[in-house]
């Protein structure tokens, strides 16, 4: 994790945050008052909308109500119904012909009225005297309406849902007798159309799912398309109500001439769908502008941090050992700057590398050439025992054929050749077989020798002598210190590190102990060690700094394990390719 955000945090990364951090904020704050101020606006002009919707609503009704008391008013003052009222008034019997003079009457008045579908017409005894019948108005309504009429003095008393009919709203008033001082003459029944009161589109309510209500006084629907009882409307006097988990904002409207209300619920969702696209918009064009502000702020990153990342890269080779001049560049004055500053210091160290590099290369030849003369001496030495131990115990016979091996070992040690100091791995491992064959002259049976080559392998470059003076250690302190027989054995493998061999010298005698073997790995650059009990040490040490020098530090160095009475493992690492010094 701490990976990858150290990978992430660049400056072009984070100028990008801290300008889409910018952006979000002003695009967040833009977006929400705006939303919250056109939100509430559109609010409130779908509410005044609505409310006007349900004043008109009201206004509506006022007119009908007052089409049909003009409409009644005619007929309770009209000459005829006054003196037939004002006849049974003074207990006089009307007669047929006069009720169809009046009927006749009525029928001319209804017919020039909207709306009406009859009148009926009573006498101050409650008998129907329109139409042509003996029905009594008890029967048509209740008593407190008859009460509310007569107490109205002639005004009209609007009723509600006819009972017997639920097409039909009704409607009352008292006839006064003009000519008896206004004396109460009997009743003037209204029978309404219902739908004659809708006052709305019931197609757009539909379609809105709003519910218009129109009650009476006593808050009686009606008109309605809502179902549901309206006392929960009404308690309270609650502004927005709960419907089937919908929430509906109620708006009334209360006529002071009919006493009659009209109710509009409107969903708040129908109220707020204009909020819904307004919102969709902010969020498009806030994408819009993120995208527009991403790519403005990415490709002003890169103007910024272009320049610098490619003056890091090459700072970054010369890290690798690749100083290079940057290219000029065009940017501001501090990074033009800033990039000549680096080339003029990359002039100046190009020419102290180049100075060091020159002493460094003849003091490392000079080292190696001085352990190449410290190793061929220690080797003739020891070549020349062997010789020795071969005089006293061989034939003539034997000895020739070991003095044409040494002299084999004599020229490829001392060869002068030019860049002799590289040679081909089956060069030294040749070398090491005519070593052995002198090596056995000492040790006879007791000393068996081992060496395993890949044909592949056998043509890359090797240091002259680097792998001999550890088999001539395996050979003197493992043979030498071993009562029986002993196996040395030289190997090369494939590392896992595909571009690398491994070169393995290996003893099956006495071995060493911890102690000793951690004493021999944290000495191998002091050239003082002491492999066993009579050695100097000084072969291992010679090939650790020889590796060293030779390779720059690209391998391993050597590896030493060893474990008492089993034997003695020591191998390096060499690049498949050559050393820092192969000038071949």
């Amino acid at each position: 994790m701490w990976k990858l955000v150290k990978k992430w945090n660049t400056l072009r990364n984070q100028i990008l945050v801290v300008f889409l951090f910018v952006m979000l904020i002003v695009l967040l704050i833009v977006s929400v008052l705006t939303l919250s101020q056109v939100s509430s606006l559109l609010k409130k002009n779908a509410e005044k909308q609505v409310q006007q919707v349900a004043a008109e609503a009201s206004g509506r009704v006022e007119t009908l109500y007052d089409q049909i008391n003009m409409a009644s008013n005619l007929i309770i003052t009209n000459a005829e119904v006054q003196r037939t009222l004002g006849k049974e008034y003074e207990t006089n019997h009307i007669e047929f012909s006069e009720r169809q003079r009046l009927m006749e009457v009525v029928s001319t008045i209804q017919a020039n009225t909207d709306g009406i579908f009859s009148f009926e017409l009573y006498s101050n005894g409650l008998d129907r005297v329109l139409p042509l019948d003996d029905s009594n108005l008890r029967t048509r309504v209740s008593s407190s309406w008859i009460r509310q009429a007569f107490y109205a003095k002639g005004k009209l008393v609007l009723i509600g849902q006819d009972p017997s009919n639920s097409d039909y709203l009704l409607a009352i008033r008292r006839v006064n007798l003009l000519d008896h001082h206004f004396s109460h003459g009997g009743y003037l029944l209204i029978s309404i159309y219902k739908h004659y009161f809708d006052f709305v589109n019931t197609s757009i309510t539909d379609q809105t799912n709003q519910f218009t209500i129109l009650t009476d006084k006593m808050k009686n629907s009606i008109i309605s398309n809502y179902d549901a009882p309206l006392e929960p409307i009404f308690k309270g006097n609650k502004s927005v109500v709960n419907i089937k988990n919908d929430e509906y904002i109620v708006t009334k409207q209360e006529s002071k001439v009919t006493g009659w209300t009209v109710l509009i619920l409107t969903p708040v969702n129908v109220l707020t769908e204009g909020i819904a696209v307004i919102r969709m918009g902010i969020i498009f064009s806030g994408l819009v502008g993120l995208v527009i502000y991403l790519i403005s702020s990415f490709v002003l990153s890169n103007m910024i941090t272009r320049p610098i990342i490619k003056l890091t890269n090459t700072m970054r080779r010369a890290s690798q050992g690749s100083l290079t001049l940057n290219p000029s560049i065009t940017s501001a004055n501090e990074i033009n700057e800033l990039n000549s500053t680096y080339n003029q210091l990359v002039k100046e160290t190009n020419h102290l590398i180049q100075m060091v590099y020159q002493k460094e290369i003849t003091r490392s030849r000079s080292e190696l050439k001085a352990l190449q003369a410290q190793i061929n001496p220690h080797f003739l030495f020891n070549t020349l025992d062997a010789l020795h131990w071969s005089l006293e115990e061989n034939e003539q016979e034997e000895l020739a054929e070991h003095v044409v091996a040494m002299s084999n070992l004599f020229r490829y040690t001392i060869n002068s050749h030019t860049n002799d100091d590289w040679v081909y791995m089956k060069d030294e491992m040749r070398h090491m077989e005519d070593y052995m064959e002198i090596m056995q002259m000492r040790f006879g049976e007791r000393l068996n020798y081992h060496l395993s080559l890949p044909e592949k392998w056998r043509d890359v470059k090797i240091p002259k002598l680097i792998i001999q003076p550890l088999v001539e250690n395996a050979v003197i302190h493992g043979a030498g210190n071993k009562l029986g027989k002993c196996m040395v054995t030289v190997r090369v493998e494939q590392s896992e590190n595909k571009n690398r061999l491994r070169i393995f010298v290996e003893d099956d005698g006495t071995g060493m102990d911890e102690e000793r073997l951690i004493y021999i790995r944290n000495s191998f650059e002091t050239g003082g060690v002491s492999s066993a009990s009579n050695g100097t040490g000084m072969a291992i040490s010679n090939v650790y700094r020889r590796l060293d020098l030779y390779y720059k530090k690209k391998t391993e160095g050597l590896m030493i394990n060893s474990k008492e009475n089993e034997g003695t493992t020591i191998s390096f690492e060499i690049p498949i390719d050559g050393g820092e010094l192969d000038v071949q």
